[in-house]
């Protein structure tokens, strides 16, 4: 096709904007996400592709005299940039005689930019407008487009996938009703309702602490942070909330498990490769620290980092400079690098499974999130909150209770597989759901919890023999934590404290 549309993502207006353009253009056009900073090298490697590019919602303040390189070696390609955003006294001078620029009159956010667009191509955008619309104002009768949107921002995002925000896009601007959405569209939305908003839940007071350090780490735009905890406490939900309330909050957040991926590869998917670097290099790749320059870059199970790998890592932390594999030029980064992992990183260090110098470099703010049997009265709140998003509707004082009546040794993924389940079953006494959830995970945690058979299995430390006993009479009680704490005559916190 002759154009292109480039947009910035972030905000659902972003989205709304550009496919009012697509409309105008009688939906032939390609449609991309791009941030300021991919912008410069974007141009240079395959601006020249179009006959026209239309940059929509998109900051300028990246590496400006690249930029300005770059929109000059464009010899057969006309680019229009229409924001909301004002230029700066440089950008004016370096940019603005390159471009065709149309300035939207208002403030950011408030639908000034897609009504800026609608102008420029002479399209009514009344249509378009309740889609731009931030935050829980969405009118029930609108259809489910917001949420198609959001999905493929958080998407990109969190999973380098490139072609969902362009589908929204294009779905909103060609009026594709929900009943027709392919199976790539549906299975968005449904894993951004279920991830997409994680929220820091609870009232206890480990929760009300954790949201307060957060505000302290978040205020300071570079120091690293370690976050430990179980499975299922949420770590990836504080590397989210750290990167929101910052002032990087506005740039990219990329979240990557380091188990997921064979070591091998892991290389390429930090610092990049360039076209014909290794076999089946067949185009140019940026890696996570390159996408995520200028955000926050999340690397979770850091723990299954295998040696080598460390080394490459390290060697990124202390310089800010990597190459990707195959090229000959350093490329600088500005990211900042939150990390975590349920296992114990000191220990794996004492064994030589983990570099102490790398653990040093993460260890500079750790954060802690606590297991849900730590915080029984967080897990009614919790419930509460995801069963009034899922049907507008509270839970009973007698559904919470019964829900509390457990220690969810998976935590709060645990907590939402047994909400789910009930959905599913069309369940609403949850002392039921849950006589059935002990009994398929009966044995699930017997391992950690076993009674010594014999002298010789016993253990010799009086605080392992207290420790393995306390468990047994915390599973004698079915995980109940003021049962056990009775039954043993130990305050709660004791208890806590052996488990």
């Amino acid at each position: 096709m002759d154009t292109l549309i480039l947009t910035g993502w972030g905000w659902k207006e972003y989205a709304v904007a550009a496919a009012v353009a697509l409309k105008a253009l009688g939906c032939k056009a390609d449609v991309m996400g791009m941030s300021k900073r991919r912008l410069p090298e974007f141009l240079e490697l395959e601006g020249n592709k179009w006959r026209r590019i239309v940059l929509i919602g998109l900051s300028l303040g990246g590496d400006e005299a690249r930029l300005a390189a770059a929109l000059k070696s464009l010899k057969r390609t006309k680019v229009t940039w229409i924001s909301s955003l004002p230029m700066s006294e440089s950008q004016e001078r370096l940019l603005a005689p390159l471009m065709d620029v149309r300035k939207a009159d208002g403030g950011l956010f408030d639908g000034s930019l897609v009504k800026a667009v609608g102008d420029v191509f002479g399209e009514d955008v009344a249509p378009f407008l309740p889609f731009a619309v931030e935050g829980g104002k969405i009118p029930k009768s609108v259809p489910r487009y917001h949420e198609l949107i959001c999905a493929a921002m958080y998407a990109y995002r969190n999973y380098r996938d490139e072609k969902s925000y362009p589908m929204a896009i294009r779905y909103l601007a060609e009026g594709v009703r929900e009943e027709a959405w392919s199976n790539d569209a549906r299975r968005i939305v449904e894993h951004w309702q279920r991830y997409g908003s994680r929220e820091l839940i609870g009232n206890s007071p480990q929760m009300k602490q954790l949201r307060e350090r957060i505000n302290f780490v978040a205020a300071n735009r570079d120091v690293r942070v370690l976050i430990l905890g179980e499975s299922g406490t949420g770590k990836e939900a504080v590397a989210m909330q750290i990167h929101n309330r910052s002032p990087r909050r506005d740039e990219p957040f990329f979240s990557f498990n380091c188990a997921c991926v064979a070591p091998n590869l892991l290389e390429s998917r930090f610092f990049g490769h360039e076209k014909g670097s290794f076999t089946g290099a067949d185009k140019l790749e940026l890696g996570l620290f390159e996408l995520a320059n200028g955000g926050t870059l999340f690397l979770d199970e850091i723990a299954e980092l295998p040696m080598e790998a460390q080394g490459l890592l390290l060697r990124v932390l202390e310089g800010g400079r990597f190459m990707r594999l195959g090229g000959k030029e350093e490329i600088e980064t500005d990211v900042r690098l939150v990390t975590a992992t349920n296992r114990d990183l000191p220990a794996l260090v004492r064994e030589g499974k983990f570099r102490e110098d790398l653990f040093m470099r993460l260890n500079v703010i750790q954060l802690r999130t606590s297991p849900l049997r730590e915080r029984p009265e967080d897990i009614g709140t919790i419930a509460d909150n995801w069963w009034f998003n899922r049907f507008r509707k509270h839970l009973t004082d007698e559904q919470k209770a019964a829900l509390s009546d457990y220690s969810y040794p998976g935590n709060v993924r645990e907590l939402i597989n047994v909400l789910e389940r009930a959905c599913v079953f069309k369940e609403t006494d949850f002392s039921h759901i849950l006589a059935e959830h002990r009994e398929m995970n009966a044995g699930l945690f017997a391992g950690s919890v076993a009674c010594p058979h014999s002298a010789a299995d016993a253990p010799e430390e009086l605080d392992e023999a207290i420790r393995r006993h306390v468990h047994l009479i915390y599973e004698k009680y079915a995980r109940n934590v003021s049962k056990a704490a009775a039954a043993l005559k130990i305050t709660r916190t004791t208890l806590r404290k052996w488990l």
